[in-house]
């Protein structure tokens, strides 16, 4: 009997147990279906990341590109009537070109200016004969204590060199050596070492007998044959015996159309009286500077072989519009434009039909800004033509207020101003009271710097 008792318990527990595991697996199933239900609802299976096939993605194969073998860029055509590279009329509303985005500025470049003191920002912009900056009642012709002292108190931009200066070869390299090590020294920049050295009846070094090289002539006598490889060839020329010195600048071609055959001052330094042919050559000359270590400077804009007078003995205009002046007088100065020249110099001529005014070129904000940069494009550095001269003394009788006046205009570099150091002065007290901004002498230094960089 009791073992009947227990056999029944046993039954009904296994019974129990089986109807317990039945519900169980029953609610499994339920809450899983539940679960699916609630999971397919609220899109989590879109959510899960699918894998992708790979595919293999052809490298296309890149064509070797020609370089341009050398100088040569104007034998490329780049004189044109007009100066548009893309004609965007013939383009859709679709179609239109999009622009490059501007380049971030060089950060050498502005690590250097943001370590200068307003003062020596101020001392870049100009450009004065030795004596002016060290001693007006010397000539110098040595670079030792004194001119070490000045120039350390004052790390001008540069410095231009005339025949007085230059007694030999050695005397030469010593002085500039020094020159340069001096500057460096007081504001870490290499400073400009000039000459006037066109060749012909302008030269400060083939002029003296003491270091026995050839004046290349006058630039009129290879207008006269156009010939492309004898400028080439006389840019080189100078550029090897004044890089030989130490020199790093020529304020040289001359880039003048000379029209007027009474005009004295340009004369046979000028090319040619047909603008394509100033153009052309004046180039070539450039590139032979350029293509041994020596900066070319493009004068005179907007160019001064038009007229009769003489900018170092008064004012003098010119009455072409501005038109006339792109059909002639300026073709040299926008084919070196289209050709990155890195300096031009501006001069004393006058362009009242254009300006509306009797300013000098070198002071004016419609030359220098709204014409040389605005619509031809400029980039490089703009640097005056003697400040010594009866044209801006004329209008500006104080050294200090023509100068301030040129920067305000757009101009990089004062060359030459009657008064150095008041001229220094009076641009470091219109920075310092905001009547130039600082920001606008920094878009100098950037230029400058950039020359000086070899960028």
């Amino acid at each position: 009997m009791d073992r009947e008792k227990r056999h029944k318990r046993v039954v009904r527990q296994r019974i129990l147990a089986f109807i317990l595991t039945i519900l169980g697996l029953g609610l499994i199933i339920g809450g899983a279906v539940y679960g699916g239900i609630y999971l397919k609802n609220t899109g989590f299976f879109e959510k899960i990341p699918m894998p992708e096939s790979k595919v293999e993605e052809e490298i296309p194969s890149e064509e070797p590109t020609k370089e341009d073998d050398s100088w040569i860029a104007v034998e490329k055509e780049v004189i044109k009537d007009d100066y548009a590279d893309v004609d965007t009329s013939v383009l859709s509303e679709d179609e239109t070109p999009t622009e490059e985005p501007e380049a971030d500025h060089d950060e050498e470049i502005e690590a250097i200016i943001a370590n200068l003191e307003p003062e020596e920002k101020v001392a870049q912009l100009f450009m004065a004969t030795p004596e002016q900056v060290i001693d007006n009642s010397l000539i110098i012709t040595q670079a030792g204590e004194k001119s070490r002292d000045a120039l350390t108190l004052y790390p001008v931009g540069g410095l231009v060199y005339f025949s007085d200066n230059l007694e030999d070869p050695d005397q030469t390299k010593e002085m500039i050596l020094n020159t340069k090590e001096y500057i460096r020294a007081a504001c870490g920049i290499e400073p400009f070492i000039a000459a006037d050295e066109e060749g012909g009846r302008v030269v400060r070094i083939a002029g003296n007998e003491a270091f026995e090289v050839e004046n290349v002539g006058p630039m009129a006598e290879l207008g006269k044959t156009g010939d492309m490889d004898g400028a080439y060839n006389a840019g080189a020329s100078i550029g090897t015996y004044m890089s030989e010195l130490g020199f790093n600048l020529d304020l040289a071609p001359v880039a003048d159309v000379i029209t007027n055959k009474e005009n004295e001052a340009i004369g046979d330094r000028a090319f040619s009286s047909d603008p394509n042919v100033v153009a052309r050559l004046s180039w070539q000359y450039a590139s032979g500077l350029q293509d041994n270590g020596v900066t070319a400077c493009f004068k005179h804009f907007p160019g001064q072989g038009s007229v009769a007078g003489d900018t170092h003995e008064d004012i003098v205009s010119q009455n072409k519009t501005l038109n006339e002046l792109y059909d002639s007088d300026l073709v040299p100065f926008q084919n070196a434009v289209n050709n990155d020249v890195k300096m031009i110099m501006a001069s004393h001529v006058s362009c009242p039909e254009i300006t509306g005014d009797d300013l000098p070129a070198s002071l004016s904000h419609v030359m220098l800004t709204d014409i040389l940069r605005g619509e031809m494009g400029y980039n490089g550095v703009i640097i005056t033509d003697s400040f010594l001269m009866e044209a801006v003394k004329s209008v500006y009788p104080d050294p200090g207020e023509a100068a301030v006046a040129a920067i305000k205009a757009g101009a990089d570099i004062v060359l030459m101003p009657a008064d150095f150091h008041e001229a220094y002065n009076a641009v470091l007290s219109a920075v310092s009271a905001g009547e130039i901004e600082e920001s606008r002498v920094d878009e100098s230094l950037r230029r400058i710097l950039k020359i000086k960089l070899g960028r």
